[in-house]
């Protein structure tokens, strides 16, 4: 599965008047470095937690359709929370494809892992080409506002820009100087992906 985004968000979850004040600085000699501490972070929660906290569009690329021993032929989408499917698409050898009719597949799009599922009935091509050849285009995001984001995950962030804004210096991966602040991950315990 290939994961490709087709829009950004078009804000941030925080905006860098929240981010100065939490800096307690008022000049703007570092505005274009906390700007991208900012969109750093932002990435930086979203690829940790599998969330995309504005509203952005994907693109699910799958080999194949699924076919499980229920009978359900989900396919699980790698993003959430998803606010809609916009195209299924089906890729010919050439890479031609066809629009899917949505009224063909049911959406569980509140899970923590939403799925798209065949309804009974629904006959779908098969993709002519080997790899991707599915494309699941969706919007996603808790919505287009800065107040959409949880206020959690935007303290997170807060408190991630501020640490990496005192903490210059290059770390090495796996050291304490490179870890993410305790707080920063207790603020999104809640988000983490449950796995059993």
């Amino acid at each position: 599965m290939a994961t490709v985004q087709t829009s950004a968000p078009s804000i941030e979850p925080i905006t860098l008047e929240e981010a100065k004040a939490h800096l307690r600085i008022d000049t703007p000699d570092d505005d274009t470095l906390i700007q991208s501490l900012i969109m750093t972070s932002r990435l930086h929660v979203e690829v940790a937690l599998g969330l995309t906290l504005l509203t952005q569009t994907w693109s699910c690329f799958f080999d194949r359709w699924p076919s499980d021993r229920s009978g359900l032929d989900a396919i699980t989408l790698p993003l959430s929370p998803v606010a809609s499917v916009d195209a299924v698409r089906v890729y010919a050898d050439d890479g031609t494809f066809l629009n899917l009719p949505l009224a063909g597949f049911s959406f569980d799009l509140v899970s923590r892992h939403p799925r798209i599922m065949r309804k009974k009935g629904t006959m779908t091509p098969e993709p002519g080409r080997r790899l991707n050849g599915i494309e699941v285009a969706i919007t996603c995001g808790f919505g287009a506002q800065h107040s959409d984001v949880p206020a959690p995950i935007r303290q997170a962030l807060l408190l991630l820009v501020a640490h990496w804004y005192e903490h210059r210096d290059p770390g090495e991966i796996g050291t304490a100087e490179a870890r993410v602040p305790a707080a920063v991950s207790a603020l999104l315990g809640n988000y983490l992906p449950v796995r059993l």
